[in-house]
């Protein structure tokens, strides 16, 4: 069940509300007009900060009560199941209910110009990429300024959500599933009219059995753009290849290799920017530059500025945005830096993106220790089935430290990750591995081994036991106090 059409101002509660996208959902709802109530398990930022900044209370935990105000609409989000006691209720009283998907295309994107972003990897920062290089192109053309939503908060905008009354409307494409009574991925409500397709690997192992039905979904998705539509495909995947192979849209390839319709190359660092060319159609096409590190977000830019630029925004725009563009909380976000001991936070849910931050840093801090502190939180790492790939990922590491599986008793015992099976491969390889159970434990058994010089990166699509502040500070009470 959805909003009607005549926008009328309804009171709208988010079970689930502290999700990335649901967060982003109850801000755009907010912004037109509607009362916002919201609850979830547990609260933690960015997302917390963001809906306490928004006035917007988390009821916490799940209850029935939680919806004793008796809202006109709930939104379930996809991490509730049968049995929550506020599905439970909803389903009783026959409360009108949808999903954060359909919502979003029913009030916001029906009548605009959908851009999606959708991949295994790098959704969320192409995504702000994207809309930044629109927001900056509205400077002269103010019908470009765009609407979005990110899951993730974007810092050249503070938010991770935008609502402006022109077409575009720039959206993170998930594929994980839209809800318990809707288990097909969020990304085919979103029906784009320009899609960027950056990596399609096996991912989300709580609900895809195999990498061939990550691919379906994706071919599901590439099939809903219209002829009249853009596709711009990453060229070193062969299951994107796969994947837009009967696409009945325009197909333009970005990447490194010569036959790329948008090539990088002569990619290098000078005076903390990141610099490459973007080749197209056999000619320069521009210098980039980008106070970001990392090959694959070179790539990600890269993608952002073709489907901008095939959608009419300016060159010289693309250009001043990315060079002024800065980042997404959680990417490669520094947390601190105590004594020379830079602690650097990013948001790890596969090895090959763990792969590739480690990578990023090696270029940031040439010649520096990298530690890298990895939670296996998500359902992807916190299964086997990617193992020796996250052997292989850490090894960029000079040495790594395991926190014990999130929640391991809710995984089937003969699906589960075994850290110290990781830790035992990382020592025989070579790079030097511990196993430590928690935040707790890792920060005091960390603290007296680092040194200046050091960067810590931890890793983690959670809020890791509150690490990101604990560790910061006892490196601060070593060394000052």
């Amino acid at each position: 069940m959805t909003l009607q059409s005549d926008k009328t101002k309804k009171k709208i509660h988010l079970s689930g509300i502290c999700g990335t996208a649901m967060a982003s959902l109850a801000g755009l709802l907010q912004l037109e007009g509607h009362t916002v109530t919201g609850s979830d398990k547990a609260a933690y930022p960015p997302m917390s900060d963001l809906l306490a900044g928004l006035g917007i209370a988390i009821k916490q935990p799940y209850d029935e009560k939680n919806l004793d105000d008796a809202p006109d609409l709930v939104v379930i989000g996809n991490a509730l199941s049968r049995g929550n006691p506020e599905v439970e209720r909803i389903l009783d009283e026959r409360i009108p209910f949808t999903s954060m998907a359909a919502l979003l295309h029913d009030e916001f994107l029906k009548n605009r110009d959908p851009l999606v972003v959708a991949g295994t990897h790098g959704k969320t920062t192409t995504t702000s990429m994207l809309a930044w290089i629109y927001e900056t192109a509205s400077q002269e053309n103010p019908a470009l300024e765009p609407s979005f939503l990110i899951g993730g908060v974007a810092e050249n905008f503070g938010t991770s959500f935008q609502l402006k009354p022109t077409k575009p409307f720039i959206v993170e494409g998930d594929e994980y599933d839209t809800a318990f009574f809707d288990k097909g991925p969020k990304f085919l409500h979103y029906f784009p009219d320009a899609l960027i397709l950056t990596h399609v690997e096996f991912d989300h192992a709580d609900i895809y059995a195999d990498l061939d039905a990550v691919k379906t979904a994706f071919k599901r998705l590439v099939n809903l753009v219209p002829r009249r539509g853009l596709i711009l495909a990453y060229d070193a995947n062969e299951n994107v290849t796969e994947c837009v192979a009967k696409a009945f849209s325009r197909v333009e390839r970005y990447g490194f290799s010569t036959t790329a319709d948008w090539q990088l190359r002569n990619l290098h660092y000078d005076n903390g920017a990141m610099c490459w060319e973007v080749w197209h159609a056999g000619a320069l096409w521009s210098a980039l530059s980008m106070r970001m590190a990392g090959e694959h977000n070179a790539l990600n830019a890269t993608a952002a500025a073709a489907l901008a630029f095939g959608q009419g925004v300016s060159k010289a725009a693309i250009v001043a945005a990315l060079a002024s563009f800065k980042s997404v909380k959680r990417r490669l976000e520094v947390r601190a830096e105590v004594n020379g001991i830079t602690v650097v936070e990013d948001f790890a849910h596969h090895p090959t993106a763990i792969r590739e931050t480690l990578k990023a840093l090696r270029a940031v801090y040439p010649g520096r220790r990298l530690v890298a502190v990895l939670e296996p939180r998500s359902n992807t790492l916190r299964r086997k089935v990617l193992a020796k790939e996250l052997v292989e990922s850490l090894r960029q590491a000079d040495r790594v430290v395991l926190a014990a599986v999130y929640q391991q008793s809710r995984i089937p015992e003969d699906e589960r990750l075994h850290p110290e099976e990781v830790v035992a491969a990382l020592n025989a390889a070579g790079t030097p591995a511990e196993l430590l159970a928690d935040a707790d434990a890792i920060v005091a058994g960390l603290t007296p081994q680092v040194a200046e010089g050091d960067v810590i990166a931890i890793l983690s699509n959670g809020g890791f036991d509150g690490i990101y502040e604990k560790l910061p500070a006892q490196l601060h009470q070593r060394f000052y106090l």
